[in-house]
């Protein structure tokens, strides 16, 4: 089984006043339902497309003010049946998938850094292998999602320890960045990892979507705080490399878009592009 983790812990301080009471990931992006295009927060349609992998185990870590995302992500019969039938049967829909999965929840009362966030699941994920998706940023495109992508490779290769996703970009200093080996036009294997170097040893950028074997627990466990105090994800992923775990990259399609709803910048892009391609 695989399952999968979500963090939508993080304040959205560069998004206020708007995020003063709804989650950054709450943030609405424009999606295409029966040819006609909806709203739909940000969290939901990384759900959606999750569960369209068929992940039905899901972790979301939240901070103490998230009562909003568990609100949106529990079913209210009362509230459907005020509807019009057009609507019913879209919300609906939502529930159903909902009701079809196992939703855990556990907060995170300080914000220590993504690597904390995906520390704190340790319980929910036991011996399964798993997704770690962030909530404020998702992949959008014709093709396969990506995740399916990942869940191939591992058919064919079971040694793999950790696999996650990058992009190219000309400026990455406030990224993630990956020193790496071509395998194939677009995986590779990952020799390094390190959180906005200076000194960037490529142009790829990682994007805040993971797998993971377990053992990350374990590096996860030795890491120091590391850039603005936070513990970070790349240092336990670097940790691993370190012990000769099989780490990959997997490069994104030029057709396939990021959106990210960190920014004011980041989200007004996110809304043009998904508008564009839905």
């Amino acid at each position: 089984m695989t399952k999968c983790v979500i963090t939508a812990a993080g304040k959205g301080t560069r998004l206020l006043p708007f995020t003063k009471e709804l989650p950054k990931e709450m943030m609405p992006i424009f999606t295409n339902t029966d040819n006609q295009k909806k709203v739909v927060p940000l969290l939901q349609l990384i759900f959606e497309q999750m569960y369209e992998n068929k992940l039905r185990e899901y972790c979301f870590i939240v901070g103490r003010e998230k009562r909003a995302i568990e609100d949106h992500f529990t079913p209210d019969n009362s509230y459907v049946n005020e509807l019009s039938n057009k609507n019913k049967k879209l919300i609906s829909y939502f529930y159903k998938k909902i009701e079809n999965s196992h939703l855990t929840w556990i907060n995170q009362h300080k914000p220590l850094g993504f690597g904390d966030a995906v520390r704190k699941s340790e319980k929910f994920v036991g011996s399964d292998d798993f997704i770690v998706h962030a909530g404020d940023a998702a992949i959008i495109g014709k093709n396969i999602h990506p995740i399916n992508k990942f869940l191939n490779l591992l058919k064919k290769n079971q040694e793999i320890d950790c696999m996650f996703l990058c992009k190219e970009i000309i400026d990455n200093k406030r990224f993630g960045v990956p020193e790496v080996e071509k395998i194939s036009k677009s995986v590779f294997k990952v020799l390094n990892v390190k959180e906005k170097p200076t000194k960037p040893k490529s142009n790829l950028a990682i994007l805040p979507i993971y797998y993971f074997k377990p053992s990350i627990f374990e590096h996860l466990k030795k890491i120091k705080p590391g850039k603005g105090g936070e513990y970070q994800l790349t240092d336990a992923i670097q940790s691993m490399i370190k012990s000769k775990k099989n780490v990959l990259a997997i490069k994104i399609d030029s057709n396939e878009k990021d959106l990210d709803v960190g920014t004011v910048e980041s989200f007004k892009y996110s809304l043009d592009i998904s508008y564009k391609l839905t």
